[in-house]
């Protein structure tokens, strides 16, 4: 995410003024701002939705209920960023490097919060189903949520730091600039690190969940081991890419290969904008789709809400 801002390279011959050239527009620019304006035109409504409806939550437990409305909020701040964000990338930036620290510092701190909820929501079904007791009373669940912002805040800190306008030929974006290619490296492997991990997290705690229960009734619902399945699917194929392309930009200042370094850079948006994608399907992951855990999990002998 600490390229975000969706830059679009203009080294190339331009086309017209203030536009780099057609190839380069359309790969990195005109793509990716259609993908986050589908994200936007759904997503921003899916998660409002969700907050006002709170559609088949009442079976859930008080944590459960507590984390839904937490990641659907904090798509909505990611969401809610992407038409300055969509403009920046099909014509310029204009709105002052204040606002280009704050903005950015906004959308890491949903993404952040988003990642760490849906990290929260598989620990919590596993502790619940496989443990069998509540975890968190209601000062508990506070605590915990506010725990879950501070980190989230902590983590994007850095979008604060090195956050910069940047003149490019007729173009000026928003976009990172690092003193010296360690203080990148760092910067790349402190927000990568923490996805992986919530990324390991999340998929060994389905895994366990499912070889624990597997005999009882979780799981022998097909329609709850495809709800499963595609949050791990969905989940990995839209935040790995990100991740491997930030890994492969580390390995890239290691071995000083400007080959691989651009090919990251021309890859940086797409896959930033595929993490947006999951903003907008956590809705229907989440919370439309997940009556079917709660109904199943309310089978079990033990009776505790999912």
């Amino acid at each position: 995410m600490e390229q975000l801002g969706f830059s679009v390279n203009t080294s190339n011959i331009s086309f017209g003024p203030g536009h780099p050239s057609a190839a380069s527009w359309v790969s990195k620019g005109l793509i990716p701002a259609l993908v986050l304006s589908f994200c936007f035109l759904l997503g921003v409504p899916g998660n409002i939705a969700v907050i006002i409806l709170r559609p088949n939550w009442q079976h859930m437990s008080g944590l459960s209920q507590s984390l839904m409305l937490n990641l659907a909020i904090s798509d909505l701040l990611c969401l809610l960023t992407l038409p300055l964000w969509i403009y920046t990338l099909l014509y310029n930036w204009t709105f002052g490097v204040v606002t280009c620290k704050l903005l950015s510092y906004l959308v890491y701190c949903g993404l952040y919060g988003s990642l760490l909820t849906v990290t929260a929501l598989s620990v919590q079904r596993y502790l619940q189903v496989v443990q069998l007791q509540k975890w968190f009373d209601r000062e508990g669940k506070k605590r915990m949520l506010v725990l879950l912002w501070l980190i989230a805040m902590l983590l994007s800190i850095p979008s604060l730091v090195v956050r910069q306008l940047t003149p490019d030929q007729h173009w000026t974006t928003c976009r990172p600039h690092f003193s010296s290619p360690t203080q990148q490296m760092a910067v790349l492997l402190s927000e990568s690190l923490p996805g992986i991990i919530s990324i390991t997290v999340m998929v060994f705690s389905y895994i366990s969940l499912h070889r624990k229960v597997n005999q009882a009734a979780f799981f022998n619902n097909p329609q709850t081991t495809r709800l499963v399945t595609s949050i791990i699917v969905t989940f990995f194929v839209l935040w790995m890419p990100y991740h491997l392309t930030n890994m492969l930009a580390v390995a890239a200042i290691t071995l000083n290969n400007d080959s691989l370094m651009k090919s990251c850079m021309n890859s940086w948006a797409m896959v930033e904008a595929l993490v947006f994608v999951n903003s907008f399907l956590n809705p229907l992951l989440y919370a439309f789709a997940s009556r079917n855990m709660c109904t199943v999990c309310q089978k079990k002998e033990h009776g505790f809400c999912c």
